[in-house]
């Protein structure tokens, strides 16, 4: 898929919509100007397939590009088997929802490395990724996965082993989450140079059409050497959106930012704006 261009959107409905609905918040964004938004699956599903088909024709009559973050309750290498199990389950049915929805992709956080070896915690989320890719298939369900970059040293989902995953699955690119590399890292990842780098070896692994079809995240975020510990408003935190925008202009990046700051609507819109002025 190739977008037309760099979209923004917020993490959930906007504050301001009232009342607190998704379809509300559809049109709410459209009045705000926004051309995005992430259905949040974090804790359950809030839609079901009836209503998923409302969301979808309230998104296309008003523009509003769709994408869906799934369960926080996911980890694909846990010692647990029935954990592994049922994380593979919540993947499958956020995916399922999220396309009748019309969103373009569903993101979550893959797995924790516990005591495993990094080469050895990224073997067992793509063999689990390959049964889900099955399953998807066998049910026709047709979504982008995009397993997000993480913001903690103990969580699977650097931008390499990302980018090192979709390079060997099918349907399965990563989104990156920009505030949680920088977290990450523990305050690098975080300039025009920086920003750059990022961009360059994702289109190295997975060509120029990556570019041209992201599903990234952006925020202010707080964090410490253990890496990320919660989200900020973007001129409360360090983060400099401004040289990531400019990075992202000149790379010609397309798709859907979306941006988890605690005031979702005023910072996407900050980023919408801060990006037409570029």
């Amino acid at each position: 898929m190739v977008f037309k261009k760099l979209f923004f959107g917020t993490a959930g409905m906007p504050h301001s919509t009232s009342p607190p609905s998704t379809l509300h918040a559809i049109s709410r964004l459209r009045e705000l100007g926004l051309d995005g938004m992430e259905l949040e699956f974090v804790h359950s599903i809030n839609l079901t397939e009836q209503s998923a088909a409302l969301v979808r024709a309230a998104a296309e009559r008003n523009e509003i590009n769709l994408t869906c973050h799934g369960s926080y309750y996911i980890n694909l290498n846990s010692v647990d088997k029935a954990i592994v199990g049922a994380s593979r389950s919540r993947i499958i049915q956020a995916a399922k929802i999220a396309s009748l929805a019309g969103a373009v992709s569903v993101t979550f956080h893959a797995a924790f490395y516990l005591k495993d070896s990094p080469k050895s915690v990224f073997d067992k989320v793509k063999k689990e990724m390959e049964r889900i890719l099955l399953e998807m298939k066998s049910k026709n369900i047709n979504i982008t996965l995009r397993p997000e970059t993480t913001g903690k040293a103990t969580q699977f989902g650097s931008l390499e082993e990302l980018l090192d995953l979709s390079s060997e699955l099918d349907n399965v690119l990563p989104c990156i989450d920009f505030s949680h590399l920088h977290a990450r890292s523990n305050g690098k990842m975080n300039s025009y140079e920086e920003f750059r780098e990022i961009l360059e070896k994702s289109e190295k692994a997975l060509g120029k059409d990556f570019l041209k079809n992201m599903h990234c995240h952006v925020s202010g975020i707080k964090y410490s050497e253990k890496g990320e510990r919660n989200h900020l408003i973007l001129e409360e935190s360090d983060f400099k959106y401004k040289e990531l925008l400019r990075a992202m202009k000149e790379f010609d990046c397309r798709g859907i930012v979306v941006c988890e700051s605690p005031n979702i609507e005023d910072d996407a819109l900050l980023l919408q704006k801060t990006f037409a002025e570029i």
